[in-house]
Order: structure tokens, then sequence, then C-alpha cells
């Protein structure tokens, strides 16, 4: 922050330091700690039981997954990256962005990104996992992830959560 002058001080023209989020042309990215809550959330709403259908619906139960887990973990990030997909499409946000009042927006219009940019993103999220693409956000002032980086949208902080 730089350093305020005297004058602004007496004057009650102070700048309050906006620790939790950083402000990048005018939008409020959103924090590390909000979106670590946003995947734990959407870990176990939509991971939990799709894991659970694949262990003991279509396996059988543990062992029956232990001995086919490639396809296995197929049957679930399938299933998951689709029903993302269409959380995003409906309104830019899945249950744990609801929960913490975050939005998906595409920085170009500054409004919800259409669908290709959602499938897009999606995509390169999974690859962003496998390669840890997804460390970018620990160095970045916005916390943009790679997979953000290269489909040009953001995780914004919003009032209202439901934007179209």
């Amino acid at each position: 922050m730089a350093k305020q002058r005297f004058r602004d001080v007496k004057q009650g023209k102070t700048i309050k330091p906006n620790e939790d989020k950083e402000e990048i042309e005018g939008l409020v990215h959103s924090n590390i700690r909000d979106r670590l809550k946003a995947f734990i959330t959407d870990s176990f709403m939509l991971v939990m039981p799709l894991m659970y259908i694949v262990f003991y619906l279509v396996f059988g139960g543990r062992e029956g997954f232990d001995e086919h887990k490639f396809v296995g973990w197929l049957y679930i990030l399938v299933p998951l990256i689709i029903i993302q997909i269409i959380f995003l499409l409906k309104s830019a946000q899945t249950p744990g962005m609801r929960a913490y009042n975050i939005i998906l927006i595409d920085l170009k219009s500054e409004k919800k990104p259409s669908w290709n940019i959602i499938i897009y993103r999606q995509v390169l999220t999974i690859l962003s996992l496998f390669t840890f693409g997804w460390m970018t956000l620990f160095f970045r002032k916005d916390h943009r992830a790679l997979h953000e980086l290269l489909s040009g949208t953001a995780l914004i902080k919003t009032n209202n959560p439901v934007q179209s």
C-alpha cells in the first residue's frame, strides 16, 4: 500500500486496506480461502454421491473399484465435469460457488461466459489439475489459475449470487 499524505489523513481521506480481496480492473477477484471452501463444498455435494454410486452400484464394492481404478475414476470424473458444466451454463456458479458468492465471468465481456468457453475451461481444469497448473493462483495477485488464464475467465466475488 502506498504511503498516505498527512493532509489526506487529516481531512479524513484515508485509504482502508482490503486484505481479503484483490481489486484489479474494477473487479473483486475471489480469494484463495473462499475458492478452497467452495471446492470442498462441491467435493462433498457433487463428488461424494458420484463416488458412492460408482463404488457400490457400478463395481459392487471397494474391491471391485480397486481392480479397475482407471475406469472407475473415469466414471466419476466424466459425470462430474458434465454436472459442473450444467451448473455453470445455468447460473455461472456451482453449489460451492453459490454458497460463497463467487461467480464465473468472461473477462472480455464481464458477463457469464458462453457455453464453448465453459466447456473449454472445464477441460483445461482437468489438465491443470494433473499438471499442477492450479498452483499459479498462489503466485498471482488476482488468484487466477492456469485454466482461467488460458480460457480468459475469472472467479469474482459478488454481492448478489445470481447474475446473467
